[in-house]
C-alpha cells in the first residue's frame, strides 16, 4: 500500500521517515518529494508497504505525530490521474450559435445579487 506523508520539516529525510514506519512493519520503498531548482524537500513524500494491515496501523498510528516540530498527515496515497482534456477550452474555440447566444442572455437574466432578486419600485 503506498501511503502519502505531507506537512514533513524540510530538515527530515528519508532515512528518518523510513525509520518511523519501520516501527508499523515492512517498508518496501521511501521518497522525498524534491524540488527540481533547489534539491530541497517539498514537504511530502511516499512511504510503500506491502502488507495493508500494517500499512493501516502505521497510518493510524502516525496520522498527527509530531515530527522534527512538525505534526504530520499520514493517509492512503491516491494514483495518480492523467489530465483530463478540458472540454470548455474546446468549446470556447467554436462559433456561437443563435441558440447559445439565446442561452447565455437568459442565464444572465436569471442572475441575482448578494441580497437576492432586486424589487423594481412600487410606483
Amino acid at each position: 500500500m503506498k501511503i502519502l506523508v505531507r506537512n514533513l520539516a524540510t530538515a527530515t529525510t528519508e532515512e528518518k521517515l523510513k525509520s518511523l514506519f519501520v516501527e508499523y512493519g515492512t517498508v518496501q520503498s521511501c521518497s522525498l518529494v524534491l524540488d527540481k531548482a533547489t534539491g530541497k524537500s517539498k514537504g511530502f513524500g511516499f512511504v510503500e508497504m506491502p502488507k495493508v494491515g500494517e500499512a493501516k496501523a502505521a497510518m493510524k498510528t502516525l496520522n498527527g505525530y509530531k515530527l522534527a516540530g512538525n505534526f504530520i498527515r499520514v493517509k492512503k496515497a491516491e494514483p495518480k490521474t492523467e489530465a483530463v482534456e478540458d472540454t470548455t477550452a474546446a468549446e470556447q474555440n467554436t462559433v456561437p450559435t443563435a441558440a447559445t447566444a439565446e442561452k447565455t442572455q437568459k442565464d444572465e437574466s436569471n442572475k441575482t445579487n448578494y441580497y437576492g432578486k432586486i424589487k423594481k419600485s412600487d410606483d
